[in-house]
This record gives structure tokens, sequence and C-alpha cells, in this order.
């Protein structure tokens, strides 16, 4: 039987050198003195903050020392500069293998000193915002160095409702290494730890879901009977883990406050409820114009009357099914990057040049793709699971989108360079979007556009109507939660009820699909984290759509939005293209784009 060693060895021999990122940049290994160091001085400066700051704020506020509250919250900012680096570090080393023992222990024990520093600095945002707004107003007005913490100020002020106690926070924080934090991780190790039979090789989860976009059906097939196999022997264990975390987040929002068990994703986005609702009945009204469609299209495409899910990101007939080398991604995307704008392409290119990128697949490596901005003082990571398709290139475009936000958003520092979820996949989208339409001029057939199209429109179905139905599904679980456990069968059902809703009738669910949803981490680790994928979509879609009527002065006005990190709300950020995504027409616009496309699609078929 191949390992799965031996079969990334096999393909990266046709991709080509895949880079390892070099975590140097922020420690030398696990047992760096200066990780050490840093993790003892981290400590001591938390206690020191504590001691000096707690109580003080209303006397400042009555003496109107500017000056100390200024030395207050740049210390903090310090501090959660420092913090931030050493539990980058852990989180990154630990995704490089998560099977591995000594990295999981790293990560846990890190992730405990860490909270316990962390514990001496709750009170200071809490404190803050038990004094008058008036008083505090006018003193950061009063000088330029706090007015630049404008932005800081208004976003814990709209925490404010939802706060409890010094001590209460206090406990919450402290207990989730035993409570929420513990579940991730053991979800995130089953996962690692999960092996697929395929066709007489033993894989892990990203080389196994590969193959569903394989043009062989019956090897399409055979993933798909692999994944369900192993998903549902780990069905329990998902199961569970899902219960306790669904009942962790009432019992966080019932304390807290929060009517709707989406609203603390909302705040956290700086979105308003009724601007997310409406996107959601947007995409659900849009299903039988987008997905349902689009996929009866390609059920002809393929010759069949019904497509099975395993078809469903399967090649067109004639695609170029060709492995993409490494080294012709990445030129894809620099080039792409490069027609939009020479400055974003420096900026990517630094990501391959200095090893900010981990490309291969590996067994334990964390599964999917991120950019993990780290600190402000540093630069942002990029992990992908790269295996040589269109696909894993616009996954390249879309993750080095986020690394070009994240180093354009660091400079306002740690307090104000973290990006709402929302806008944060405002440029990974764009990113792909750019990649996308460089390689569509290329295209000198027919076919060979309609197979991109193709892509395409799979690729926005996925970020669009299938994250959309991710959220549903949330909605469903959450709120049927509170009345009590929901088996793996109910679980099941209910994944079942939302793809067939979003999917349409032309695609047929086969026995073991309804335990796909026990893979995607974002219901654990980013409750109703979803909907930004379609929210970036759509947005992006309506950018990109200005971008194409009036092509002057529209960069600036794009690193402008990127550059302001989170000091802005979504609608100071949109104005100056002229786009309002609290107008409900804002989504028919974004999802026309899509309609277009399988118009397009449509009429390469005469």
């Amino acid at each position: 039987m191949k390992t799965q060693e031996a079969v990334v060895q096999s393909s990266s021999d046709q991709l080509g050198p895949l880079p390892e990122w070099n975590l140097g940049d922020l420690y030398s290994g696990m047992d760096a003195p200066e990780l050490a160091a840093d993790l003892a001085q981290a400590s001591q400066r938390a206690k020191d903050f504590e001691s000096n700051a707690k109580g003080t704020l209303a006397g400042i506020l009555d003496r109107l020392d500017v000056a100390q509250l200024t030395t207050f919250i740049r210390e903090y900012e310090s501090l959660q500069d420092l913090m931030g680096r050493i539990g980058s570090y852990a989180g990154l080393v630990y995704c490089g293998d998560t099977t591995d023992p000594q990295r999981a222990k790293f990560y846990g024990d890190i992730q405990g000193k860490l909270t316990d520093a962390a514990s001496h600095l709750i009170f200071f945002e809490l404190e803050l915002n038990r004094q008058e707004d008036a008083r505090l107003d006018t003193l950061v007005a009063s000088d330029p160095a706090l007015s630049h913490y404008k932005p800081w100020f208004a976003d814990i002020r709209s925490e404010k409702p939802y706060q409890l106690s010094d001590e209460l926070e206090r406990l919450f924080h402290e207990k989730s290494q035993t409570g929420r934090s513990a579940w991730n991780r053991l979800f995130d190790e089953t996962l690692a730890a999960m092996r697929f039979q395929f066709n007489g090789e033993e894989l892990g989860l990203e080389a196994t879901l590969n193959h569903l976009q394989d043009g062989d059906e019956t090897k399409r097939k055979a993933a798909a009977e692999a994944l369900a196999e192993t998903f549902k022997a780990n069905l329990r264990v998902i199961t569970l883990v899902t219960n306790v975390l669904a009942k962790d987040k009432e019992i966080s929002d019932t304390w807290r406050g929060f009517k709707d068990i989406a609203d603390s994703r909302h705040l956290a986005n700086r979105v308003e409820p009724a601007v997310v609702d409406a996107l959601v009945s947007a995409v659900r009204d849009a299903y039988p114009r987008l997905s349902h469609r689009y996929y009866k299209l390609k059920a002809k495409w393929l010759g069949k009357d019904v497509l099975q899910h395993w078809d469903r990101n399967a090649p067109l007939p004639k695609s170029d099914n060709r492995l993409i080398p490494w080294e012709e991604a990445r030129d894809t995307v620099l080039e792409a990057y490069g027609q939009f704008s020479p400055k974003m392409a420096d900026i990517a290119r630094r990501f391959f040049d200095d090893r900010w990128i981990d490309a291969p697949t590996r067994a334990g490596k964390a599964p999917g793709a991120f950019a993990h901005p780290t600190v402000p003082s540093a630069h942002p990571y990029v992990l992908v699971n790269y295996q040589g398709k269109t696909r894993d290139v616009m996954t390249l475009a879309h993750e080095l989108g986020h690394g070009v936000h994240q180093v354009l958003a660091g400079p306002n520092g740690a307090l104000m360079a973290p990006t709402p979820l929302t806008l944060a996949e405002t440029a990974s989208v764009f990113g792909e979007m750019l990649t996308f339409k460089s390689l569509l001029a290329k295209a000198q057939t027919n076919a060979q556009k309609k197979a991109m199209l193709a892509s395409k429109v799979e690729d926005m179905l996925n970020t669009v109507v299938r994250q959309i139905a991710f959220y549903n599904f949330e909605r469903k679980v959450h709120t049927e939660r509170k009345a009590g456990e929901l088996t793996s069968d109910r679980l099941n059902e209910i994944w079942l009820e939302v793809q067939g809703e979003s999917l349409g009738p032309a695609i047929e669910f086969a026995p073991g699909y309804e335990t796909f949803w026990t893979y995607i981490g974002h219901f654990i680790h980013s409750p109703f984290y979803v909907y930004a994928y379609a929210f970036g979509d759509c947005l992006v879609n309506s950018l990109y759509a200005r971008y194409e009527q009036a092509h002057e002065g529209f960069q600036d006005k794009y690193f402008a939005l990127l550059s302001a990190g989170g000091t802005k709300h979504h609608t100071e950020l949109l104005a100056p293209f002229g786009l309002d995504a609290t107008d409900p027409n804002f989504w028919s616009l974004g999802l026309g784009v899509i309609e277009g496309m399988i118009d397009q699609l449509e009429a390469l078929e005469g």
C-alpha cells in the first residue's frame, strides 16, 4: 500500500520544489532562548501593567492626563504585539504537523502561558468602558497621539453592552484553555489523524479531497466513498465536539445578553444583522438562477441526467487537467497582480522570495489554506496544500490577497490592524478575480474560455451559495441545540436539507454524503464565519465592475481600503467606490455578475 508520503513525493516531482515557510523571522526554534525570554517578559510586563494601571483610569480622566493614558495604551498595544508574536509562532509550528506530540505539547503549553499573562490585561478595556463616554471623548479629541486610537475606542465601546464583570471575564478567559480551545484542538488532531483508503493508497484529508476534482469518474467516486467511510468512523467524536461547542456558545451568549445566535459574530465583524439577513435572503432567492441552473448545465455537459455529489467539482470534458508546476503558479499570480498594480505584485513577491509560504501537502499538516497576519512587528505567513490543480492556483491567489491586505494594514498597529472578516475577504477574492481575468484574456478557443468560465462559476458558487448553505446549517444546528443535544443522524439530516436546497435537483447525494459536514473547520473554530465569504465575493463582484468601468484612480482607492485595516466601518470604506452594502439592492448587483457568467456559458453552447 502506498503511503501519503509516497504519493506526495510522486506529485512533487511534477510540481517542482515546493517552499516550506521560514519561521525564523519569529523565533529560531521551539527551544529558542529568545522565545523563553519573550515569554518571561510578557508575563512580567502584564503583571506590572495591571499593578500600575488598574483602578487609575477615572483619576486620569479627572486630571485630563493625556500623557499617562497614552503611555498605558501604547504599553497595552506593545504587549498585544509581543504576545501575538509568541502565539502566532506556536500556532504556525503546530499547523505544520498537528499529529506531532512535541508540537502539540509546545502549542498547548504556550497557549496556557499566554492565557495566564493575558488574564492580567482583561481589566483594561473593561475599565475604559466604565468611564463616561463624553469625558473620554473629550480627552481623546484633545491630543493627536490619543486621537490616533479613536477607531479602537469606538470598537471596544461597541462591546460595552455585552461585557461582564472583571471577575467573570477573567473566569471565561482562563476556562477557555479547558473549554473551547481544548475542543478545537481535539477536532484539529482528529482531522489530522484521519486516513482514507483510496485505490490501495492511504491518504490524508487534503490528498483525498483533491481526487474529487479528478477527470476520472471512478477515482472521484472512490475518493467520495473513502471520505464517507472515514467520516462515518469519526462521526461520534465530531458530533460530540459540535454539541459541546454549540452549548458553550449558548452559555456565553446568554451571559452576555446576545439575542440571536449569530449576533456575537455580527458584532465582531462590525456589520449590522440586517445587512447579513439581506445577503442571506438574496442568495437563497437566487439559488434557482445560479446553482440549480448551473449544475443542470453541467450534467448536460457530462452527458448525465443528474450529477452525483462527487461530480460537483469534476473538470469539464476537454479541460486542461495537467498539473501546474509551482513556478508557473507563482508567475501566473504575480503577473495578474502586476497588471493591476506593480506595488501589489511587489508585496506578493516577498512571500515567495522570503519564504513566507508553506506549500507542500504533508501528513499531519493542517488542511485547507490560510493567511496568518501574525503581528505588525513581523509579517504574515501563508499556508496552502498545493497539488497543482487550477483551483490550487486560485487558492494561492486568494491567500496572497489576504497577505497583501495584512501587510498594508500592519502600520495601523496591533490594536487596529485586524480587519473584520467581512472586509478581510475583499482582498482575497479580488486577488482571485484578477488572476481569473488575466487567464481568461489568454484563452484562445471557445472550449478554453468555456472551461475557464465554468471553473470560475464553480468557485463563485462554492464561495457564495455553498457558504450561505453552511451558514443556514449552523443556524439550524445552534437553534436546535437549545432544546438538547443533536444526534449524528439529526446533524446528517440538517446537512442534507441545506445542501439539497442550495444545490438543487441536478445533484444527487449518494449514501455517505450526509457525513460531509464533519470536516468543515469553520463550524468548530469560528461559528458563523462562513457568510463573510459570500459577503466578500458579492462585494468584489461590484468592486471589480467599478474597476472595469473606470481604471483611473481606482488603485489608489483600493489601496486606501486595504491600508485602513480595522480603522473604518464598511460604509466608510465603500463610499469612495459609490457602493453601499446597506442598500437592499446591493447584493443583487454582485449576484448578477455570477448570473451573467452563466449566461455567457449558455451562449457558448450555441
